[in-house]
């Protein structure tokens, strides 16, 4: 009802203002856009929940929640969005961009590398073929070694930077969950093996086991749709948090950041996505994604059903549509005549 009187009211302002038309058209695109992509893939029961990690297949698989917050802060959503879940390995976008605008885009290219490693998101073999080089902070073991990277003399230090950083980017204080957090850390041995293994290769720079534990920490963070799309929506406005108006990391930040979104943010389909939407994402098997459309605005889906790849089978869907329907692939130009 709420989202009915609010076009209406735009509907009112473009008969009466011919000024304010073409925002109110951009605006009535956005949200008929989503509306039309939870209509389509509400019903949709493909794929599965993540059980490797138990808590994960506990989660109620029905939860469908789309988000668009503009870059001047303007909020557009469907379904749930009121519920939370784990964010997962979308949280190491968010502690790469800490790095990256602590220490600079040079230390992350030699530190932990930039390229697709070319295998699983877990991989043990990608970091013994490499020897701990060129494995990318948007896989596990980057990942991990990022997390050591983030600075602060003790854990606690480094895991309040992670949490800070990733509050400021949604403009809300977000919370743990503490049995996503629990189920993972009593089984994330595999984690462990891998930030030894870097440590052998001289590619840790905190301690090992600390590492790990804070990197499983920052995956057990919740966020419902809207706050990941407003974490999304600050990366697409120059690092500025289009709600609190904070400037949380540079422009250049956003920028590194989100090519490296574009090259590993899908797990082993990134290309796949790259080719399809065009846009930087990251998705996480929590069951969210975010895609970043710079200098527009941020867009998260929710649905905790995943491909084989780990990714949300709903939320990839929808946001397809959403990014064909409001015409932002990058790479599709209008000839000039």
């Amino acid at each position: 009802m709420k989202t009915n009187l609010k076009f209406i009211i735009l509907l009112l302002l473009m008969l009466v203002n011919p000024l304010f038309k073409v925002s109110a058209q951009k605006e009535l695109a956005y949200q008929a856009a989503i509306d039309r992509a939870y209509d389509k893939y509400k019903d949709l029961k493909e794929g599965k929940n993540a059980d490797y990690i138990k808590e994960l297949a506990n989660v109620d698989p029905n939860i469908f929640g789309i988000a668009i917050v503009t870059a001047d802060g303007k909020v557009y959503s469907k379904g749930d969005l009121n519920q939370r879940v784990s964010i997962q390995s979308i949280s190491k976008v968010f502690t790469l961009a800490r790095v990256i605008e602590e220490q600079g885009p040079r230390v992350v290219a030699d530190k932990i590398g930039v390229d697709a490693t070319g295998l699983r998101f877990n991989s043990i073999v990608a970091v013994e073929l490499q020897k701990g080089k060129e494995i990318n902070p948007l896989v596990n073991p980057g990942a991990i070694a990022a997390v050591s990277l983030i600075k602060g003399n003790d854990s606690v230090a480094k895991w309040k930077s992670i949490q800070d950083t990733h509050n400021a980017f949604a403009g809300t204080k977000l919370k743990l969950n503490m049995p996503v957090y629990i189920s993972e850390a009593g089984d994330n041995l595999r984690n462990q093996a891998i930030a030894h293994l870097l440590l052998a290769y001289g590619r840790m720079y905190f301690d090992p086991v600390q590492s790990t534990d804070i990197y499983t920490k920052q995956c057990a963070i919740n966020a419902n749709a809207k706050e990941l799309a407003v974490m999304a929506s600050t990366l697409a406005n120059g690092g500025v948090n289009p709600i609190t108006k904070e400037k949380v990391v540079s422009p250049e930040t956003c920028a590194f950041t989100m090519g490296i979104m574009s090259t590993a943010g899908l797990y082993d389909d990134s290309g796949q996505w790259l080719y399809a939407v065009g846009l930087p994402a990251k998705s996480g098997v929590g069951g969210g994604l975010i895609a970043v459309c710079p200098g527009k605005f941020g867009i998260a889906v929710i649905s905790p059903p995943l491909n084989a790849a780990g990714n949300s089978v709903k939320a990839q869907k929808a946001i397809f549509d959403i990014a064909k329907e409001l015409g932002v692939n990058p790479y599709i130009v209008t000839p000039k005549k």
